[in-house]
């Protein structure tokens, strides 16, 4: 007879998942502590462009192409999150403006064996050479959204992701989403 899961152990199962899928995002922000916050109203976008990607991967990047696939995702995700914290999308002399930068690159991990050891046979294990025992290669990526004010950054938030190169279009915008969401969380400073 097969037994039925538990509604809690599923509850608590799903949860977890979602824990780990949102601990893949590393958020931080900084801000000018001596700009006034409680004045900002509206913001706009920067005049000499919205944002821009830089990519060091391959030598067939194509940072333009790139741009138009995750663009018009960060500015909707954007748009709607300062939307839902009351501020106005201002065309003309803006509060703030923001600017986007989406950085991807590819980073490595290695072990080698015996790395962790100390350089001494007092642990009683004969000296070795190194031979790598873990290599890992992942594309990793960052999204830095900045807020100006007269020509200065005045607020800065960074979200870095490991990036599996298997993903699905949905999921790399689903992360974009929630990366925009995370960070903006933070703003405007408290």
């Amino acid at each position: 007879m097969k037994q039925k899961p538990n509604a809690w152990v599923v509850v608590i199962v799903m949860l977890t998942i979602h824990t780990v899928v949102i601990a893949g995002v590393e958020v931080r922000s900084e801000f000018e502590k001596t700009f006034d916050f409680t004045q900002v109203r509206t913001w706009g976008w920067n005049p000499k462009g919205r944002g821009d990607v830089r990519m060091a991967r391959t030598p067939e990047d194509n940072p333009e192409a790139m741009q138009q696939r995750a663009e018009p995702i960060i500015v909707e995700a954007v748009t709607t999150e300062l939307t839902k914290r009351k501020l106005q999308e201002s065309p003309g002399q803006p509060d703030v403006f923001v600017t986007y930068y989406l950085l991807l690159t590819t980073g490595y991990t290695d072990q080698s064996v015996g790395q962790f050891l100390p350089a001494t046979t007092a642990w009683a294990l004969p000296p070795f050479g190194p031979a790598t025992q873990s290599l890992e290669f992942m594309d990793r990526g960052s999204l830095v959204i900045d807020f100006s004010a007269k020509n200065e950054v005045v607020w800065r938030g960074v979200a870095r992701a490991k990036i599996k190169v298997d993903v699905d279009r949905q999921r790399r915008e689903t992360l974009l989403r929630e990366s925009v969401r995370d960070l903006l969380k933070r703003f405007p400073p408290r």
